[in-house]
Protein backbone atom coordinates (compact mmCIF):
# COMPACT_ATOMS: atom_id res chain seq x y z
CA UNK A 1 0.00 0.00 0.00
CA UNK A 2 1.08 3.53 -0.68
CA UNK A 3 1.74 6.40 1.32
CA UNK A 4 -1.15 7.94 0.00
CA UNK A 5 -3.64 5.34 0.48
CA UNK A 6 -6.46 4.48 2.55
CA UNK A 7 -4.43 3.66 5.64
CA UNK A 8 -2.69 6.95 5.17
CA UNK A 9 -5.92 8.29 4.52
CA UNK A 10 -7.73 6.99 7.72
CA UNK A 11 -4.09 8.07 9.95
CA UNK A 12 -4.56 11.34 8.72
CA UNK A 13 -8.16 11.67 9.57
CA UNK A 14 -7.61 10.47 13.63
CA UNK A 15 -4.86 12.55 13.93
CA UNK A 16 -7.04 16.18 12.73
CA UNK A 17 -9.62 14.49 15.16
CA UNK A 18 -7.28 14.42 18.31
CA UNK A 19 -5.78 17.99 18.00
CA UNK A 20 -7.67 20.78 18.83
CA UNK A 21 -8.65 22.73 15.70
CA UNK A 22 -9.44 26.35 15.84
CA UNK A 23 -12.22 26.72 13.36
CA UNK A 24 -14.14 29.92 11.90
CA UNK A 25 -17.76 30.30 11.21
CA UNK A 26 -18.17 31.88 8.09
CA UNK A 27 -21.27 33.61 9.19
CA UNK A 28 -19.91 34.95 12.85
CA UNK A 29 -16.09 35.55 12.16
CA UNK A 30 -16.02 35.93 16.23
CA UNK A 31 -16.83 32.21 16.42
CA UNK A 32 -14.11 30.03 17.38
CA UNK A 33 -14.81 26.26 17.48
CA UNK A 34 -12.36 24.11 19.57
CA UNK A 35 -12.31 20.65 18.67
CA UNK A 36 -10.86 19.26 21.71
CA UNK A 37 -13.95 21.03 23.72
CA UNK A 38 -16.24 19.38 21.37
CA UNK A 39 -14.83 16.01 21.84
CA UNK A 40 -14.88 16.70 26.13
CA UNK A 41 -18.32 17.68 25.63
CA UNK A 42 -19.41 14.20 23.80
CA UNK A 43 -17.39 12.34 26.51
CA UNK A 44 -19.02 14.22 29.28
CA UNK A 45 -22.52 14.39 28.18
CA UNK A 46 -22.01 10.51 26.94
CA UNK A 47 -21.13 9.47 30.84
CA UNK A 48 -23.63 11.37 32.07
CA UNK A 49 -26.31 9.63 30.32
CA UNK A 50 -24.66 6.24 31.24
CA UNK A 51 -24.84 7.16 34.84
CA UNK A 52 -28.61 7.25 33.98
CA UNK A 53 -28.27 3.99 32.44
CA UNK A 54 -28.03 4.91 28.53
CA UNK A 55 -25.45 2.76 26.76
CA UNK A 56 -22.19 4.99 27.16
CA UNK A 57 -21.78 3.90 23.17
CA UNK A 58 -24.83 5.27 21.65
CA UNK A 59 -24.26 8.66 24.23
CA UNK A 60 -21.02 9.50 22.51
CA UNK A 61 -22.59 8.60 18.96
CA UNK A 62 -25.47 10.60 20.00
CA UNK A 63 -23.64 13.67 21.26
CA UNK A 64 -20.61 13.79 18.16
CA UNK A 65 -24.31 13.89 15.84
CA UNK A 66 -25.26 16.69 18.21
CA UNK A 67 -21.80 18.50 18.38
CA UNK A 68 -20.89 18.27 14.70
CA UNK A 69 -21.25 21.34 12.60
CA UNK A 70 -22.31 19.06 9.70
CA UNK A 71 -26.09 17.42 9.25
CA UNK A 72 -25.21 14.22 9.91
CA UNK A 73 -22.04 12.34 9.64
CA UNK A 74 -21.41 8.68 8.60
CA UNK A 75 -20.58 5.42 10.32
CA UNK A 76 -16.93 5.99 9.38
CA UNK A 77 -16.80 9.58 10.28
CA UNK A 78 -17.93 8.48 13.85
CA UNK A 79 -15.82 5.53 14.11
CA UNK A 80 -12.70 8.14 13.06
CA UNK A 81 -14.40 10.38 15.19
CA UNK A 82 -14.68 9.13 18.34
CA UNK A 83 -12.30 6.16 18.07
CA UNK A 84 -14.43 3.18 18.10
CA UNK A 85 -14.83 0.07 15.61
CA UNK A 86 -17.20 -0.03 13.18
CA UNK A 87 -19.23 -2.86 15.28
CA UNK A 88 -19.67 -0.10 18.33
CA UNK A 89 -20.44 2.49 15.85
CA UNK A 90 -22.66 -0.25 14.33
CA UNK A 91 -24.41 -1.52 17.43
CA UNK A 92 -25.04 2.20 18.78
CA UNK A 93 -26.39 3.81 15.37
CA UNK A 94 -29.17 0.53 15.80
CA UNK A 95 -30.34 1.40 18.99
CA UNK A 96 -30.45 5.22 18.80
CA UNK A 97 -32.65 4.49 15.93
CA UNK A 98 -34.86 2.19 17.39
CA UNK A 99 -35.36 5.45 19.95
CA UNK A 100 -36.19 7.50 17.28
CA UNK A 101 -33.21 9.71 18.25
CA UNK A 102 -31.05 9.38 14.90
CA UNK A 103 -31.94 9.09 11.54
CA UNK A 104 -30.43 7.05 8.60
CA UNK A 105 -30.26 8.92 5.60
CA UNK A 106 -28.83 6.88 1.98
CA UNK A 107 -25.65 9.46 0.84
CA UNK A 108 -26.29 10.48 -3.17
CA UNK A 109 -24.48 8.34 -5.55
CA UNK A 110 -22.71 6.03 -2.52
CA UNK A 111 -23.52 2.82 -0.40
CA UNK A 112 -23.06 4.37 2.64
CA UNK A 113 -25.62 5.97 5.14
CA UNK A 114 -25.17 9.11 6.62
CA UNK A 115 -26.70 9.29 10.58
CA UNK A 116 -28.12 12.15 11.55
CA UNK A 117 -30.52 14.10 14.35
CA UNK A 118 -34.32 14.52 13.95
CA UNK A 119 -35.55 17.90 13.61
CA UNK A 120 -35.95 19.93 17.01
CA UNK A 121 -34.14 16.42 18.29
CA UNK A 122 -35.46 16.43 21.66
CA UNK A 123 -39.07 18.01 21.32
CA UNK A 124 -39.35 14.74 18.72
CA UNK A 125 -37.61 12.05 21.08
CA UNK A 126 -40.07 13.46 23.79
CA UNK A 127 -43.56 13.20 21.31
CA UNK A 128 -42.29 10.14 20.07
CA UNK A 129 -42.27 8.40 23.70
CA UNK A 130 -45.34 9.76 25.00
CA UNK A 131 -46.75 6.68 24.84
CA UNK A 132 -44.63 4.89 27.16
CA UNK A 133 -47.03 6.90 30.03
CA UNK A 134 -49.68 5.20 28.58
CA UNK A 135 -47.76 1.76 28.99
CA UNK A 136 -46.88 2.06 32.48
CA UNK A 137 -50.18 3.69 33.69
CA UNK A 138 -52.16 0.88 31.77
CA UNK A 139 -49.67 -1.93 33.46
CA UNK A 140 -50.42 -0.55 36.88
CA UNK A 141 -54.18 -0.42 36.30
CA UNK A 142 -53.94 -3.73 34.95
CA UNK A 143 -51.98 -5.64 37.75
CA UNK A 144 -53.19 -3.50 40.88
CA UNK A 145 -55.63 -6.00 42.09
CA UNK A 146 -52.59 -8.70 42.27
CA UNK A 147 -50.69 -6.08 44.77
CA UNK A 148 -53.83 -6.52 46.73
CA UNK A 149 -54.58 -3.07 45.63
CA UNK A 150 -53.43 0.36 46.32
CA UNK A 151 -53.97 0.07 50.52
CA UNK A 152 -50.95 -2.79 50.80
CA UNK A 153 -47.04 -1.32 50.78
CA UNK A 154 -46.54 -2.53 47.10
CA UNK A 155 -49.74 -1.34 46.02
CA UNK A 156 -48.85 1.99 47.43
CA UNK A 157 -45.83 2.46 45.57
CA UNK A 158 -46.95 1.27 42.49
CA UNK A 159 -50.06 3.33 42.64
CA UNK A 160 -47.97 6.65 43.41
CA UNK A 161 -45.77 5.68 40.37
CA UNK A 162 -49.02 5.21 38.34
CA UNK A 163 -50.36 8.05 39.71
CA UNK A 164 -46.72 10.53 38.88
CA UNK A 165 -47.38 8.89 35.23
CA UNK A 166 -50.06 10.07 34.94
CA UNK A 167 -49.75 13.57 35.92
CA UNK A 168 -46.71 13.53 33.66
CA UNK A 169 -48.70 12.47 30.70
CA UNK A 170 -51.29 14.87 31.38
CA UNK A 171 -48.97 17.86 31.67
CA UNK A 172 -46.73 16.39 28.94
CA UNK A 173 -48.51 18.32 25.75
CA UNK A 174 -48.86 21.68 27.77
CA UNK A 175 -45.55 21.82 28.34
CA UNK A 176 -44.47 20.86 24.64
CA UNK A 177 -46.61 23.85 24.06
CA UNK A 178 -44.97 26.44 26.08
CA UNK A 179 -41.41 24.83 24.97
CA UNK A 180 -42.17 25.16 21.35
CA UNK A 181 -43.64 29.13 21.63
CA UNK A 182 -39.75 29.79 23.06
CA UNK A 183 -38.73 28.25 19.92
CA UNK A 184 -40.64 30.68 17.71
CA UNK A 185 -39.37 34.15 16.85
CA UNK A 186 -40.80 36.26 19.69
CA UNK A 187 -40.68 33.60 22.26
CA UNK A 188 -38.98 33.56 25.50
CA UNK A 189 -35.75 32.57 24.09
CA UNK A 190 -33.40 34.15 21.11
Amino acid sequence: MTADGPSAQAEEAATLNTRSVAVRDEQSPEAVRDEEAARRLVERLALVFADWGFPRMAGRVLFALMAADEPGLTATELATGLDASPAAISGAVRYLIQLEMVQREAVPGSRRDRYRLPDDTWYTTVMTKARFYDVIVAAVDDALDGLGGSGTPAGARVTEMRDFFDFVRGEMPGLLDRWQATRRPGGARG
